[in-house]
């Protein structure tokens, strides 16, 4: 195991594409982080420079006391996992999970050894004698798990390992995956783009975007609680809704159709004209009489099994609720909400920045 910490670690193409301007994070000994954003955003950039497969122009990498920035990829002690299984079709699972030590002159004992304790903690013991075509995408994919595993590296690298899955056996594979880390408490760094694998695998996050690190946090206290109104719409399934104004003082935000939205208890951001207004769709819900702060048009009602979204129009924006599958009001009608008011968010329209009363 050992830390990995990078340290304004830059990349630069030699066109003069800048695609990582300065990364600064760490990754403890032990911990699984997740690295997300949208596609091209630089995280697989960042995940190939920690595995030496690209080049740092700048800044400094170090995976436990020693600085990697040039040390060859065999020699950091680390294990990828890809998009692609690239398993050996011609290979059995237990010849293509032994592959690398054997490569390496391990003692035939060992190799087996190894092979036989991964293949124990992922459940492959029944199908060590089969071929990769024999097997199905989520078998496949804890093969490729498995060749990492039997290195025993200090560190995992995954690179998306689970977009060619689908959603149940994703699903499936998160937790899997958790349950491997939990067992072996190796460093982990995982890369995807979909922010529900994010919240759900990561210990902590780091959000990027156009190659700049927003925010790096623990899931939950991330999501409660945005750097900016960029990681505030990304995490979040369905997205933040929000709406933008300007702040009348002890009144509320007048929203862009002239409609004021009341906000009694709401602690307004000081010195604000204009503003974002951030609303979750779980903190909605459908009201009557005094609880209601704004009405909106229903357009189409999802209902999902455990819950309803409604998916509304307010001053010309859409909006949507999540609301439990009681009495779902009928699309085409306008409905009463009611806010949590201290779940509000304020952001500046222009930079994102999150504002605080």
């Amino acid at each position: 195991m050992a830390q990995v910490a990078l340290e304004e670690v830059r990349k630069v193409y030699p066109s003069g594409h800048v695609a990582i301007p300065g990364a600064s994070f760490t990754v403890a000994d032990g911990e699984r982080l997740v690295l997300v954003g949208p596609s091209g955003c630089g995280k697989s950039t960042l995940l190939r420079m920690i595995a030496g497969l690209e080049e740092i122009s700048g800044g400094t990498l170090r995976i436990g006391e020693r600085v990697v920035n040039d040390v060859a990829p065999a020699d950091r002690d680390i294990a990828m996992v890809f998009q692609s299984y690239a398993l050996y079709p011609h290979m059995t699972v237990a010849e293509n999970m032994a592959f690398a030590l054997n490569l390496r002159k391990r003692p035939k004992a060992e190799v087996e050894a190894r092979v036989r304790e991964a293949a124990r903690i992922l459940e492959l013991d029944a199908l060590l004698d089969r071929k990769p075509a024999q097997l199905s995408g989520g078998q496949r994919q804890r093969v490729a798990l498995g060749r990492a595993l039997v290195r025993q590296p200090a560190v995992f690298l995954l690179d998306e390992p689970l977009s060619n899955l689908d959603a149940k056996l994703r699903a499936g594979m998160r937790a899997e995956i958790a349950r491997i880390h939990a067992r072996t408490g190796t460093t982990m760094v995982y890369v995807t783009h979909d922010q529900v694998e994010a919240m759900t695998l990561g210990q902590r996050i780091v959000v990027l975007k156009d190659g700049v690190v927003q925010q790096v946090d623990k899931p939950m206290a991330m999501y409660r609680d945005p750097a900016n109104l960029f990681v505030a719409t990304f995490l979040g399934s369905p997205a933040m809704n929000t709406l933008q104004g300007r702040v009348e003082a002890g009144a509320g935000v007048r929203l862009a159709d002239g409609a004021l939205l009341p906000l009694p208890g709401v602690a307004l951001p000081a010195d604000a004209g204009e503003v974002v207004v951030g609303l979750r769709p779980e903190h909605l819900a459908v009201a009557e009489g005094e609880g209601v702060v704004l009405h909106a048009g229903i357009e189409t009602v999802e209902p999902v099994g455990n819950e309803v979204f409604l998916n509304l129009r307010v001053a010309g924006e859409p909006l949507v609720a999540r609301i439990p599958p009681g009495q779902v009001p009928e699309p085409g009608t306008t409905v009463g909400l009611s806010l949590r008011p201290g779940e509000v968010l304020f952001f500046d329209p222009s930079s994102g920045a999150r504002l605080r009363a």
